[in-house]
């Protein structure tokens, strides 16, 4: 039996909330798989949870996600259009970076919904999230900050994807500046989503 997207990415969601293959667990109020559509052609990919996705069970619901939400329609998508997850399903303490086992523990259930997804799109959400996704696809990665708002066409998992790189909408929360950089790379999203034909209007 042939199982949907939806059925496939519920399954994995499954094995997530239970799941105890790192440190993370021990600390958790919830682990958050992510969500979306499995039919979404955009896939945004975070850090890891913060406070308030801890206790929803849900990825960007805090003050990052509003933002990130606002940036979504921006662009011209609807967030249950796209599918929004993190490299760590669960909150690391206080909020620091997660680390490199932690990472790995995570990435099988990563690689699984982007096969599941098929994106056509990638857009990795911060530093962490970046230097990830590039060291899949045989990328060198310095800083956030060099590789922001570039579209980069790759292989990942043996598919073709458009990698966009943005800071993390947290950023935005303590600094214009960044705020300001977020918009503009958002505004060259749409411009490459536009030129897919997965988004309508270029302005």
């Amino acid at each position: 039996m042939n199982l949907s997207g939806r059925e496939l990415l519920d399954a994995i969601a499954s094995e997530i909330v239970v799941c105890t293959k790192c440190r993370l667990h021990k600390s958790r109020k919830k682990a958050v798989p992510g969500e979306g559509s499995p039919h979404s052609q955009i896939m945004f990919i975070g850090e890891g949870p913060g406070r308030s996705e801890d206790v929803e069970g849900r990825p960007f619901v805090g003050q990052a996600g509003k933002f990130l939400d606002t940036l979504i329609c921006g662009v011209g998508l609807a967030r249950e259009h796209t599918f929004i997850c993190n490299i760590v399903r669960c909150r690391p303490p206080r909020n620091r970076e997660p680390r490199p086992d932690e990472i790995q523990a995570c990435t099988p259930y990563l690689e699984r919904q982007i096969k599941v997804i098929q994106p056509r799109v990638i857009v990795t959400l911060g530093k962490c999230s970046t230097a990830h996704i590039f060291s899949k696809i045989n990328l060198p990665f310095n800083s956030i900050t060099q590789a922001h708002g570039k579209a980069l066409d790759r292989t990942i998992l043996g598919m073709q994807v458009t990698v966009f790189p943005t800071f993390h909408p947290a950023a935005a929360l303590y600094s214009v500046k960044y705020k300001e950089q977020l918009a503009e790379d958002f505004r060259v999203l749409k411009s490459e989503l536009f030129e897919k034909g997965l988004v309508t209007g270029s302005s």
